[in-house]
């Protein structure tokens, strides 16, 4: 099954377009956990048990886990994840971007290490820095395109002048995915919630592209907005291709309280349910 299938099937089974971002932060962990590095598992397994059933896929962020030396329990969270949701794609947020050996190394780290289903890269450097990680038959790619952070527009939003019509950077890379460089049909692309615009520009331009769509919840992006944006539907109830719509802070830290897990499972189920009533209009 490809990566896209993958999604479509969790999409279907769940009803959801919601994706958590599990980005631990031991600092936020409710008393008696807080501060203690070595409960980043066991505060991630609680989430993931009390939404699996409703979402669409995780997204570990990597860097929560190695600034504390928990690689380790990165790696025990994955396999938990592939143990007791086997049918949750989950997606690596790694932000990886370099050239040629190097490259394969990321992705013998994502997809060899960590088992992850997709990760996340950054296509600045170019197509070999995307190609090595579309030599694994059925894992997917999402290059970031349209970031959610204000500072992205420093470079995304700038216009080519020595290409037709002067395209904007992320538009020129969005028409690049959906063509030329999505050789096995495994790139997806991110694209942040804060943006409505131009995520209706990036689907408009990537109709076929999984969209990866952070920004939702603690950073403001409009839940709402971003379905009407970016979602698609077929005359089965369907999408043509799925968004990925991620939350994490809203979700993870929902309550400081011992318990924070309930309290994940309320938001969770909230925000798929927001997501759920923009698309069915």
């Amino acid at each position: 099954m490809s990566f896209l299938d993958r999604l479509r099937a969790a999409e279907r089974r769940a009803d959801s377009l919601l994706c958590v971002g599990l980005d631990p932060d031991p600092a936020k962990f409710p008393a008696p956990w807080t501060g203690d590095a070595g409960r980043i598992f066991d505060f991630c397994a609680r989430i993931v048990d009390a939404t699996k059933d409703l979402v669409l896929a995780y997204k570990p962020q990597i860097a929560y886990f190695a600034a504390h030396r928990a690689e380790d329990q990165l790696e025990r969270l994955m396999a938990y994840l592939a143990r007791t949701a086997p049918d949750v794609p989950v997606i690596l947020d790694a932000k990886r971007g370099d050239i040629g050996a190097t490259a394969e190394q990321y992705a013998r780290e994502a997809f060899d290490r960590y088992q992850a289903d997709a990760v996340t890269v950054s296509p600045f450097m170019g197509f070999d820095t995307v190609e090595p990680y579309l030599r694994r038959p059925g894992k997917g790619v999402f290059l970031l395109c349209r970031t959610s952070n204000p500072g992205g527009a420093d470079w995304q939003a700038q216009r080519l002048a020595d290409l037709p019509g002067q395209p904007r950077l992320y538009e020129h890379l969005a028409a690049m995915a959906e063509t030329r460089w999505n050789r096995n049909g495994q790139l997806g692309l991110v694209v942040g919630a804060t943006w409505p615009e131009e995520l209706a520009r990036v689907r408009a331009l990537a109709p076929t592209l999984p969209l990866l769509i952070p920004g939702v919840g603690a950073q403001g992006g409009d839940a709402a907005a971003t379905v009407r944006a970016a979602w698609r539907g077929t005359p089965e109830g369907g999408s043509t291709a799925p968004i990925v719509v991620n939350s994490s802070r809203a979700v993870l830290y929902a309550s400081a309280g011992p318990d924070f897990a309930e309290a994940a499972r309320r938001e969770a189920l909230a925000t798929r349910d927001t997501l759920n009533a923009a698309r069915r209009g």
